[in-house]
Formats: C-alpha cells, structure tokens, sequence
C-alpha cells in the first residue's frame, strides 16, 4: 500500500485583550502549535471518525486516515 499525505491547514484566531489569549500568546510558537493540534485531535477526531469510517466503508482501492 503506498500513502499519499495530504495537509488540510486550520486557524484560530484569539482576541489578543481577552486574559486567556494573552496567556495562551505569551507562549512559544512551537508550543502554541502542538496544543492546538492536540486539542483538534482530541475534539474533532472522535466526531469525524464514524464519517471516515463511512467513507471507508467500500474503499475496494484507497482507505482514508488520520495521522496522529
């Protein structure tokens, strides 16, 4: 089986004069990025899941996955 990775970006935007924002951006980028990533995964993966497995369902020549 080959694999073929696809990048699907996404954004948030945080009011910078709210206090959690201006918590969360005094962080590092680096670390900025990977709890986002993290909470995506941990948010939106399991509400996507049953819609992969459906895609998946007759995949007679491609199945689609998450990376973690």
């Amino acid at each position: 089986m080959v694999s073929v990775e696809h990048s699907i970006k996404f954004v948030t935007e945080f009011d910078e004069t709210h206090p959690v924002s201006k918590q969360f951006l005094a962080i590092s980028k680096e670390m900025q990025v990977e709890m986002l990533e993290g909470m995506l995964r941990e948010l939106v993966l399991p509400a996507i899941q049953p819609v992969i497995e459906n895609i998946n369902e007759g995949g007679s020549y491609a199945i689609l996955k998450v990376v973690k």
